[in-house]
């Protein structure tokens, strides 16, 4: 019977990953780091097929975490259900190994250094889809840009505010993102969202975030003295941002939540496509905010 039931799970672990092709490419080379991206791609995909996609940043605290955890693989596969590449990236874990980490003890100076990087890097990757577009069948005006944790805080800091963080914008001047999907995330600064670069986007995000904050606080909660003292924008700040701007948002608000809402929400994947099947393909302008309870 032990034997059987590992069976049965091998064969539906099997049966989940083959509904997608994956294929691997290295997007970028940073010193010692090869970067790269698994790309999940339709069975049933035609050559001439250009599809939406939906670029993923993982969580990890800038030090682990990986492009194909269970989580993110599981992600990736139901992408390609509801129509997408699913792009899948690893990137620079800038303090890894570091001693003083990425909290209150790590200086303000490295946590936007290391903000930059992971901003760059999800640029980069983003920019190497535009380059092979054909190769990949990507329709690059649909980019949906994603991420968890400190892969939502790369994210949002490359949508946003890349002109604070890029040197050099010109590798980057074709590169424009449809969405925004973030877990548990937040950026320097929402003053960044304007009229003109505002996207469809969907939070989830816990008031009670130790780490990486709901609304306007300091990072991992600081103390104004602590050397690692430095104000984010959380997700509800941005929601404010986009309401005032009268632009698309779905925020999952869980009261009383912690960082857990970092976790891919997949009992809520499908309000989430359809949200953005609403606002990016269809042009509507939806403002959705749910509330619960943390139990």
């Amino acid at each position: 019977m032990k034997n059987l039931s590992i069976y049965i799970l091998l064969f539906v672990s099997f049966t989940a990953f083959s509904q997608a092709d994956v294929k691997t490419y290295t997007y970028a080379i940073k010193g010692l780091d090869t970067l790269q991206m698994d790309v999940y791609t339709p069975k049933n995909i035609k050559k001439t097929d250009s599809l939406p996609v939906m670029l993923w940043m993982h969580g990890g605290g800038f030090v682990g975490g990986s492009r194909s955890f269970p989580s993110e693989v599981k992600l990736a596969q139901l992408a390609t259900e509801n129509g997408y590449l699913g792009v899948f990236i690893s990137y620079r874990l800038t303090r890894k190994g570091q001693a003083t980490g990425f909290g209150c003890d790590c200086p303000k100076s490295e946590k936007l250094l290391t903000f930059k990087n992971a901003a760059i890097d999800f640029l980069d990757a983003a920019k190497f889809i535009y380059q092979n577009k054909t190769l990949l069948g990507a329709d690059t005006t649909r980019i949906i840009a994603g991420g968890s944790s400190a892969g939502a805080e790369g994210m949002l800091n490359a949508v946003y505010m890349k002109e604070y963080f890029v040197d050099d914008l010109k590798p980057y001047q074709n590169i424009k993102f449809a969405g925004v999907f973030s877990l548990a995330g937040a950026l320097v600064n929402a003053d960044y969202i304007t009229k003109t670069n505002a996207l469809p986007s969907a939070f989830f995000h816990g008031t009670d975030d130790n780490l990486v904050p709901y609304a306007s606080a300091p990072h991992h909660l600081c103390a104004p003295t602590k050397v690692g003292y430095l104000m984010l924008d959380g997700s509800a700040t941005i929601v404010e941002k986009l309401r005032k701007l009268e632009k698309p948002f779905y925020l999952y608000k869980m009261v009383g939540g912690k960082h857990e809402l970092s976790s891919i929400p997949f009992d809520h994947l499908d309000d989430v496509f359809t949200f953005f099947t609403k606002t990016i393909f269809n042009k509507e302008t939806i403002q959705t905010v749910k509330i619960v309870k943390k139990i």
